[in-house]
């Protein structure tokens, strides 16, 4: 699994209060075995969930020890949501 800080432009404005073109922060967790593949994974998903000009900043590789902990995954929901489904992404407040 790796995990991603991302910046990525509204398409149009949303419901939640987003503005079209405003930069928005998000961390978005990828289950996938490929650190090329995830980060394709990132941009589509985000794509799919109306944003543009993704900016991928840090990338974090979790190790298989963590993911196969039930207690970490106890305490990390995105973690859990994302090994549930494949992926979790959470925007930031400001």
């Amino acid at each position: 699994m790796y995990i991603f800080s991302v910046n990525a432009k509204a398409k149009k404005d949303r419901d939640d209060g987003i503005k079209e073109g405003q930069l928005v922060p998000f961390i978005v967790y990828i289950n996938f075995i490929d650190l090329f593949g995830a980060e394709q994974l990132c941009k589509v998903y985000l794509m799919r969930a109306g944003f543009t000009e993704i900016e991928i900043e840090k990338r974090k590789l979790v190790p298989s020890s963590l993911t196969d902990d039930p207690r970490v995954v106890a305490a990390d929901k995105a973690m859990a949501e994302a090994i549930k489904s494949g992926y979790m992404i959470q925007m930031f407040d400001e």
